[in-house]
């Protein structure tokens, strides 16, 4: 279910179920369209989403995550170059800050990858997080499925760059590509609890310093005392690279194919795209839990109240609300 936010001109309305054959058949505009209904969540939206999920599940979805001051952007840039060869379509999906007054994303992604996308004709698309934790929107997955639909691939997904507790893309993508840029050093150890451990493919920036070789050692050393935990078969590589000149872009775009082959002969995407699967379910059953919550602000009221007033605690408001949600449910 969606929340429909604010009011559409009728006589401009074109229906989400029209806009599905369009998508299908690879339009820019329709699959803008149905990216923004998503965001916007609209309810009338929800089953021509629910067919689009359907027809999605061919493309390789990739993360590009990591610290900031990497280079996601610039990196993203050369790999829509590099991968945009003969009729394969490349799309993205930026994540980016929300406007702390508008709300919307701040579209820093899109205009450093205009020039090209319209060279490639690849599908550029940002997102604001809109206060969404993890490093993803909330509709990042489904403007996946919208793309993936639409016959594009590999769509690459880039995070916000808010630090180590960003991992939600694991569940996001089938392979996850970290960027450090070079002179993390000591940095290295501390940030390794969380996005360096995620990754199927570790990419130094900003090759051209002397400091990427040294940092690129220090994520060796790094993998090398944890190879005993790592969760596949796959052995990470570490590899360096300069997006402005180009260097290593090539080898990096061959480390994301033969991670998909290994995917596939492994076994191991059927286990990614169930983790994917589920990680989607808990989430969206999240949201419509809050959402019931919210639409009964009466009754959220009296317990926000309580709480307040130390007559009652959080955990017993909690558990109050949640049998009061399962007997409506009932």
């Amino acid at each position: 279910m969606f929340v429909r936010k604010k009011s559409i001109n009728p006589a401009s309305y074109r229906a989400s179920s029209d806009l599905v054959p369009l998508v299908l058949a690879g339009s820019r505009a329709a699959i803008a369209r149905m990216i923004s209904r998503a965001e916007g969540e609209y309810d009338e939206a929800a089953g021509a989403l629910a067919q689009l999920y359907r027809h999605a599940g061919r493309a390789h979805v990739v993360g590009i995550t990591g610290v900031p001051g990497g280079g996601k952007s610039t990196l993203i840039s050369a790999l829509i170059r590099a991968c945009s060869t003969g009729d394969n379509k490349v799309a993205i999906v930026a994540v980016d800050p929300s406007s702390p007054y508008s709300g919307g994303a701040i579209l820093g992604d899109r205009i450093r990858m205009s020039d090209s996308a319209e060279a490639s004709q690849a599908f550029v698309r940002s997102m604001a997080t809109r206060g969404h934790l993890g490093g993803l929107a909330r509709a990042t997955f489904q403007a996946v499925d919208i793309l993936d639909a639409a016959g594009y691939s590999p769509i690459f997904i880039e995070t916000v760059g808010v630090g180590q507790d960003e991992v939600e893309i694991m569940t996001a993508a089938h392979t996850v590509v970290v960027l450090s840029p070079p002179g993390l050093g000591d940095d290295i150890q501390a940030i390794k609890a969380g996005v360096m451990e995620i990754a199927d493919i570790h990419a130094v920036s900003k090759s051209d310093r002397p400091e990427a070789a040294a940092t690129a050692t220090a994520i060796r050393g790094m993998l090398a005392l944890g190879s005993e935990t790592q969760r596949s078969s796959w052995a990470p590589p570490v590899l360096t690279l300069s997006a402005p000149s180009g260097a290593g872009i090539d080898a990096l775009k061959q480390a994301i194919d033969s991670h998909l082959l290994h995917l596939m002969e492994s076994g191991e995407m059927v286990t990614r795209r169930r983790a994917i699967a589920r990680t989607r379910i808990l989430a969206t059953i999240n949201h419509l839990i809050r959402r019931r919550f919210d639409d009964g602000a009466e009754t959220m009221a009296t317990q926000l109240a309580a709480v307040t007033e130390r007559t009652s605690d959080p955990s017993t408001a909690a558990e109050w609300l949640l049998g009061l949600n399962r007997a409506d449910l009932a």
